[in-house]
């Protein structure tokens, strides 16, 4: 019994997680490339890498609960919270 309901939140914190991460790599490559300098922050190149690199680590259901995978949820929270309000401040979009 409690092994299905632990699997069952597993399961849906991997597709939680998955969404964010695959949401936050789609609006980095949305992003103008002028952009991230204009905000003080990392360039585009990077931020690409950082939300892909999460993104394949949320592609992997055991890799959900795991260091990399928590540091891919840490690092697509980052950029929907803190980059992406700015970037839509200056592009209005």
């Amino acid at each position: 019994m409690f092994g299905t309901v632990q699997n069952l939140v597993i399961m849906a914190l991997w597709i939680v997680l998955l969404g964010l991460k695959g949401f936050a790599f789609v609006e980095c490559l949305r992003a103008p490339t002028q952009v991230f300098p204009a905000i003080g922050r990392q360039s585009k190149v990077l931020w690409l890498v950082l939300t892909g690199l999460g993104l394949l680590t949320g592609l992997v259901p055991n890799l959900t609960l795991s260091l990399f995978g928590i540091a891919g949820a840490v690092i697509a929270l980052i950029f929907l919270f803190d980059i992406r309000p700015r970037i839509k401040s200056i592009t209005g979009r």
